[in-house]
């Protein structure tokens, strides 16, 4: 199968993700956009009550609120909490608001496929104060590839054409080929995602963690440096998948190898979820765990400005 060669955007055109970072130039930044797989979490901790959107908004906005001023970006999805939090102002001024532009196909919570949300309007957002949008990309060794190229390609053109950073996060997957043979490489499939996607020039990139996490800060870093040799534009690392307990060991790791932080959720908020009342988890453990993160990403990650399309840009914003 032939993969069609993205081009990358000419420099002048990108926009630099000055906005999403710390002053350190490197991105702490809590992911708040999940749906009906927050609905599914929560369930499991309600005795399997139905969770209504009241309590996934209420649950969504108390993140931010106890969260955000910690924070470089909060993401949230425009369905649970997004209105609220740009009609509150919940957000400090040093905490950017980044909107989810994806539209997920999502049987029984976990997300199969997604496509643009042609229900975000970038300009609407961008008066409402979002600095950048987020694109999940659901990505496999299929048929598919060049669909999913184009739909990225897509998404970082109408952020650019918006004046709004673009944040790709491609999510790899096995084929039902490789589930049933058990050939899935997550490693590699990781770094040539990033080989395909990287290339279309978004702001900034958000990968996996190699391995889950799991192993040496060493072994985690050599893993990573394969994917910053094929990343041309600052990255980031999400946390599904990896143990909460072993993220900051992760995130150390990665930014050894040329990352830039992280965007991140399951790894902040999971526990908050058991009680009835997820603010005291949420003001300690939460809180004391994102005050870690960020001094290990100021400590460890390369400032975006370093990142070589990002110097190729000359700081742009």
């Amino acid at each position: 199968m032939t993969i069609v060669q993205p081009v990358p955007l000419p420099a002048s055109e990108s926009l630099a993700p000055a906005a999403l970072a710390r002053p350190s130039g490197t991105f702490a930044m809590v992911a708040m956009d999940q749906r009906e797989s927050l609905r599914a979490m929560m369930s499991r901790h309600s005795a399997g009550d139905h969770v209504t959107d009241e309590a996934m908004v209420g649950f969504k906005l108390s993140v931010a609120h106890e969260l955000a001023p910690l924070a470089s970006a909060f993401l949230i999805d425009r369905q649970y909490g997004y209105d609220r939090v740009v009609a509150d102002r919940l957000l400090p001024a040093d905490c950017a608001l980044v909107l989810a532009a994806d539209a997920l196909d999502q049987p029984g919570g976990v997300v199969a496929d997604t496509d643009l949300d042609e229900q975000v309007d970038p300009q609407q957002a961008r008066t409402d104060g979002v600095a950048a949008l987020k694109l999940l990309v659901v990505w496999r060794r299929d048929a598919r590839r060049e669909q999913r190229i184009e739909l990225a390609a897509r998404f970082v053109a109408r952020c650019r054409e918006a004046g709004l950073a673009s944040v790709l996060e491609p999510v790899t997957r096995p084929t039902p080929e490789e589930e049933a043979a058990g050939t899935f490489d997550l490693n590699a499939s990781i770094v040539e995602a990033a080989a395909e996607l990287a290339p279309l020039g978004p702001s900034l990139y958000k990968c996996q963690v190699p391995d889950r996490g799991i192993g040496s800060i060493a072994h985690l870093a050599r893993q990573a440096e394969r994917i910053d040799a094929v990343v041309d534009c600052p990255w980031v690392v999400l946390s599904q998948g990896v143990d909460p307990q072993v993220f900051p060991h992760a995130v150390e790791a990665v930014c050894r190898a040329g990352a830039s932080g992280f965007l991140a959720g399951r790894a902040l908020w999971t526990d908050a979820l058991a009680g009835a009342d997820p603010l005291p988890v949420l003001r300690g453990a939460s809180a004391a765990r994102l005050r870690e993160l960020g001094d290990i990403v100021d400590r460890y990650g390369r400032p975006w400005q370093q990142a070589r399309a990002a110097t190729a840009q000359g700081g742009a914003a």
